[in-house]
């Protein structure tokens, strides 16, 4: 079951006159379960592409599918749907609120819809159980450190139950230690719970866990390769 289709999709930026081609007649399918890394030097698209993908931004031509919708021509506030009911987010800088507890970070995103409070609550406390954070429930981002902050990320991504979780650079802000602890984390949830990664990633270590690795270079896909998991 195709979970992402990109259709002959190109991405322009016109800061001033001048046009910035970004991605250029992508085609692309995403399966479910697959665990995929999109990777390349900078400027190669790599992160347009993830933004696309995720809603965040629209392309300049060709269709992107999302779990067989058409993102073509949506309007912001169906987008915003798409990506509240569909896909989890985790970027390399956290993202979470400094404010708010690793519990109330998590939680926070279930405030998005109506749901009951009682197993939202079960739920955010199993899922930071789940991903190493058991009894750091009640720190804040800054009493935790960088590893347990991606962490806490993880679940917020996961809270909704997302058929798509999109992680741009994940392991970018963290020693090789660390990142590997994150991206070990992460293919137990793709394995366990079918959930479909796509990274976007320059780190080779990220590389060896992907099953399929997509290389990008000036906005064009110049390979696509499968491993055998």
């Amino acid at each position: 079951m195709a979970i992402v289709e990109c259709k002959n999709v190109s991405k322009e930026y016109k800061p001033g006159k001048v046009v910035v081609p970004a991605l250029k007649g992508i085609n692309l399918t995403i399966e479910k379960g697959e665990f995929t890394a999109i990777v390349g030097p900078s400027g190669s698209g790599k992160t347009t592409l993830l933004n696309l993908i995720g809603c965040l931004d629209t392309p300049t031509e060709g269709e992107i599918i999302l779990n067989g919708i058409s993102i073509k021509e949506q309007k912001k506030n169906q987008l915003a749907d798409i990506r509240r009911d569909n896909i989890g987010f985790v970027f390399q800088t956290f993202n979470l609120i400094p404010v708010l507890t690793a519990f109330e970070n998590v939680e926070f995103v279930l405030t998005l819809k109506e749901y009951d409070k009682k197993n939202g609550r079960e739920l955010t406390l199993k899922l930071l159980e789940r991903v190493g954070l058991k009894g750091m429930e009640n720190r804040k981002p800054s009493e935790l450190s960088g590893g347990q902050q991606q962490r806490v990320a993880i679940a917020r991504a996961l809270i909704k139950s997302p058929s798509l979780v999109l992680a741009d650079e994940p392991t970018a802000n963290l020693d090789s230690k660390t990142g590997e602890s994150i991206m070990k984390l992460m293919r137990d949830l793709n394995e366990k719970d079918e959930v479909t990664f796509i990274f976007s990633t320059h780190d080779e270590m990220v590389m060896k866990f992907a099953n399929r690795i997509v290389k990008l270079h000036d906005g064009k896909i110049v390979d696509d390769s499968r491993r055998k998991k």
